[in-house]
């Protein structure tokens, strides 16, 4: 029998409200985004604040971030350089300072009518409220068999939930916001540790909008190196399936073994051995490549823990916002 889940907890009558925004040269779309997010925020909570973590920007971000931080109620998180989305979104959650946190994009492709109805669900007492895209029009084919891919390997391989087409698009509790910055994974792999922590949590539908100016800085390599992060850090599906190949090629070779010597004693059949040795060799040589690639993607993920650098660094912390301080949460950076 599933156990049930916890109660909710009882969510207060006046709470304060935190956005979480990652920015990597969005100056073109952070000028009309940041006073659209604060009339949508305003609409939700009386006390509430933006933070934009801008992840290393080579255009004027920080500029137009900055000059629209006073009536946007913006914290600007400037990173020492480009860490990547993942170590920007923990950078942010580690800044949010609301009993609420939403994360989305700077770009309009995350839709702000769907917040109201993600606080409406925490107000119902689900912690964690999260987007589901519905569809994936305007991805090429590779692409969408690529996340198909992805998510298969993953669902496989992993004892922890995440759901297809789910992304950073979501809303926080206070509970896992803390819960989330505890946790001292330097390769950090976000969808992953949303399902880790647990938590109550509910999706609701969205169709991603069309980027409203500029071009995504997010690469197909960097997506792959992403789907690669998620892989070996919340499955073991690829080193058991190194070791059900090496037992398959194994129990071959002692069947193959045991026929040549089968058909040599018993047929008198001379077996030719070039063509065989060379095909054996080349073969099993292939395997052990494959074998090292994958212990070494899983040996490179330890050597980057072990060296215990922060995932992120803050070069600048301007603090236009109106939300009192937290205290330090246990294991912050």
């Amino acid at each position: 029998m599933t156990p049930a889940p916890p109660a909710a907890a009882p969510r207060p009558a006046v709470f304060t409200l935190s956005a979480v925004v990652p920015m990597h040269d969005e100056a073109t779309n952070a000028t009309t985004f940041l006073p659209a997010l604060a009339a949508t925020l305003a609409s939700l909570a009386r006390d509430w604040e933006i933070v934009v973590v801008d992840d290393g920007s080579c255009d004027a971000t920080r500029a137009v971030v900055v000059e629209a931080g006073g009536h946007c109620r913006v914290r600007y998180v400037g990173l020492s350089r480009n860490f990547g989305k993942e170590a920007a979104l923990s950078a942010g959650l580690a800044a949010a300072r609301g009993d609420v946190v939403i994360c989305l994009d700077g770009d309009f492709q995350h839709p702000l009518e769907a917040v109201p109805a993600m606080v409406a669900r925490w107000r119902a007492g689900d912690d964690m409220v999260y987007g589901v895209r519905d569809g994936r029009d305007g991805e090429g084919i590779a692409r969408r068999l690529g996340a198909r891919l992805f998510y298969a390997l993953v669902r496989l391989g992993s004892p922890v939930p995440i759901p297809e087409g789910a992304g950073d698009f979501r809303l926080l509790d206070r509970r896992v916001v803390e819960a989330l910055v505890r946790l001292p994974e330097r390769s950090r792999f976000m969808k992953g540790l949303y399902g880790w922590v647990g938590f109550r949590s509910a999706s609701i539908p969205y169709r991603v909008q069309p980027r409203a100016g500029g071009r995504s800085s997010f690469s197909l390599g960097r997506l792959l190196a992403l789907a690669m992060t998620g892989i070996t850090s919340f499955s073991f599906l690829p080193l058991r399936a190194i070791g059900l190949i090496g037992l398959a090629v194994s129990l071959g070779a002692m069947s193959y073994g045991g026929w040549v010597v089968f058909e040599k004693l018993f047929i008198g059949v001379n077996v030719p051995g070039y063509p065989t040795i060379v095909v054996s060799v080349t073969f099993l040589s292939g395997i052990q490549l494959l074998a090292l690639g994958v212990i070494g993607e899983y040996l490179g993920r330890v050597y980057e823990e072990v060296k215990q650098r922060p995932a992120f660094l803050v070069a600048e912390d301007i603090d236009l916002g109106a939300l009192p301080a937290r205290p330090a949460a246990r294991g912050g950076r």
